[in-house]
């Protein structure tokens, strides 16, 4: 199974390792980091790069499209070359995912028109604007062979929820297990529901910068 993995300038790096983590696991996965040309590209804090081994070029074919979020996702959607390789990939695949405002890129697309997705909760309103239903409340969406995950943690349930489809509930807990994915976090306030109103205004300053 051929995995193909986008990358952009200021992609999230969660938003493709904790899917990694576990889709990478799954027996007979191949995995190839694809962006625009060969080389290592920088995430959006600009501390960390992820080495893309493929240009857009040179990967014709996956089996799951996987589409990362983050801050640069807004550059990707006016860029032509970018969409055109993921429709012509999306043709190709089994499943096409995403995780955060990746879902944005896959809207952008015309992937979604008439189809539920999910995405950051900061950008969950521009959704509409490439014909798709928000879904604020759900963690993953899953409409046909279209995944979309909430923000950035949310990847790796994604790729659990992808692995139990792909490789059965067994081996999907088996790499739960391997990679001790256990949340238990410290505090109450990872989602809008759960956070309170001062938590949700420092958290709008860091999204703006």
């Amino acid at each position: 199974m051929r995995i193909a993995v986008l990358l952009y300038p200021d992609f999230t790096t969660l938003d493709a390792v904790g899917p990694y983590e576990v889709l990478s696991r799954i027996p007979g996965a191949e995995v190839v980091f694809t962006a625009a040309g060969r080389g290592p590209v920088r995430n959006d804090l600009t501390s960390l790069a992820i080495t893309a081994d493929a240009a857009l070029d040179e990967v014709d074919s996956a089996d799951l499209l996987l589409v990362p979020g983050g801050p640069g996702t807004g550059a990707q959607l006016s860029d032509g070359a970018v969409l055109d390789w993921v429709r012509r990939i999306d043709a190709t695949t089994t499943w096409t995912t995403s995780v955060c405002s990746g879902s944005l890129l896959l809207g952008a697309a015309g992937l979604l028109k008439g189809r539920r997705a999910t995405s950051h909760w900061g950008v969950l309103d521009q959704l509409p604007r490439f014909g798709a239903e928000p879904t604020g409340t759900e963690r993953i969406v899953v409409d046909g062979k279209y995944a979309t995950a909430a923000g950035v943690s949310a990847g790796i349930d994604l790729a659990l929820t992808l692995t139990g489809l792909i490789a059965g509930d067994e081996t999907a807990q088996a790499i739960q297990l391997l990679i001790e994915y256990d949340p238990q976090p410290p505090y109450a306030a990872g989602s809008l529901a759960k956070a309170s109103p001062e938590v949700v205004a420092g958290a709008h300053r860091l999204l703006q910068g």
